[in-house]
């Protein structure tokens, strides 16, 4: 190796240039490894995620970015439309409750009821004006008792399995709901 105090300074400028050089080459390097190139994987979820909010915020009368939760959204997509049936729990037939407590339990990992009677006494009574995504709003339809819940959104909307249209998303100011409103709440 040679001795640095008797290299010309030309030389001394090369060798110090060089390390620098190399240095910053193997930090560039390792920051590119670190970023994940823009794969066609990633871009197809990106898509799909933005053509969901614009397609739900449409449906809600508010702006894409008031549709946050994502899975929310993708689980009413996904269970858009599916049929009501009585004490039915899957895509084949499915009632209001088993809607909500199987919304609950997939968006946000909680377990609730999956019957309408019982997450009466499972969720907080509060006021419309108070609603926000993911409470639960519930009718009296057979004109004795609670008997219908579903899970408010935004806007005044909420889904919820309609015993005539299946899974779908509804306004509490339909004439229907507002003569069958009976509360909100919220879950415990």
């Amino acid at each position: 190796m040679p001795n640095l105090v008797f290299m010309n300074y030309g030389v001394k400028y090369a060798l110090l240039l060089l390390i620098v050089t190399l240095l910053v080459a193997c930090k560039a390097r390792k920051e590119t490894v670190k970023t994940k190139p823009n794969t066609k994987e990633s871009v197809a979820v990106n898509s799909k995620s933005n053509l969901l909010k614009k397609q739900y915020a449409e449906k809600l009368s508010v702006s894409e970015s008031a549709i946050t939760n994502e899975a929310l959204y993708q689980f009413i997509d996904d269970w858009m439309g599916v049929p009501y049936k009585y004490a039915g729990k899957d895509k084949r037939g499915i009632d209001c409750s088993a809607l909500t407590s199987t919304l609950y339990q997939q968006v946000y990992q909680k377990k609730i009821s999956d019957n309408t009677k019982s997450l009466v006494e499972e969720t907080k009574k509060i006021t419309k004006q108070e609603l926000k995504e993911g409470d639960l709003v519930f009718f009296i339809t057979n004109g004795k008792s609670i008997s219908h819940v579903g899970v408010y959104l935004h806007n005044n909307k909420f889904v919820h399995a309609s015993s005539k249209k299946g899974v779908m998303i509804s306004d509490l100011n339909e004439p229907y709901f507002i003569k069958t409103f009976s509360r909100a709440a919220s879950v415990k």
